[in-house]
């Protein structure tokens, strides 16, 4: 208990060491009783997140959050408000200095509003045809356009809000873009090169 409070406690200090950036950036969340929620990330810095969420839990509570283009991370829960959470993070330093350093990519990101991570080479599947699914289970049929470790650009009938949640194949993502035919998807993680191409380069049946 004492230490949970130490943690609570420091969040204070923490504030004033860590820049917080605001964010849009989607993930899930376990609280001590083992359920899962989804949440979506209101500001972050390396020493706090705040969490727009239903199931908020208790002062105190650990939590552990699994936040795309961040990853795995862990906090106790030191603030409840009416639509969310905020929680004061347990890291070492270097997963902190390795927050820093992804919270300005995505803080530098949404301010250039940027569709996808351009770092990396876009290219044609030699297989175009995949399966979009939505979160309610609905499936389209669409063809990639082009595709890159970080994203695709999607010509489709059906083109989701932006924001929404999506599978492409099998692998997560949300929408981010709206052209003429079609939508631009960001991978809620960076694919491996080696997968990428068995998914998309394989002969359909």
């Amino acid at each position: 208990m004492n230490a949970v409070a130490g943690e609570i406690a420091s969040s204070s200090v923490e504030r004033r060491t860590f820049q917080r950036v605001r964010v849009k950036i989607f993930g899930r969340y376990m609280l001590p009783d083992r359920t899962e929620h989804t949440c979506q990330v209101i500001d972050m810095s390396p020493g706090n997140v705040s969490l727009r969420c239903e199931a908020k839990g208790q002062l105190g509570d650990r939590v552990v959050a699994y936040l795309d283009h961040v990853g795995r991370v862990e906090g106790v829960v030191s603030r409840l408000f009416d639509d969310g959470l905020a929680m004061t993070l347990v890291a070492s330093e270097r997963k902190r200095e390795k927050l820093a350093a992804q919270l300005t990519w995505l803080a530098n990101k949404h301010e250039l509003d940027l569709p996808e991570d351009r770092r990396h080479e876009r290219i044609a599947p030699a297989n175009p045809l995949t399966v979009m699914q939505l979160a309610d289970g609905r499936q389209y049929e669409c063809r990639i356009i082009d595709l890159s470790l970080s994203g695709a650009a999607v010509e489709s009938d059906v083109r989701p809000a932006i924001g929404v949640q999506v599978m492409l194949g099998t692998m997560r993502g949300q929408v981010v873009r709206h052209f003429d035919d079609g939508i631009a998807i960001e991978f809620a993680v960076i694919q491996d090169e080696t997968s990428l191409h068995a998914q998309f380069d394989r002969n359909r049946r």
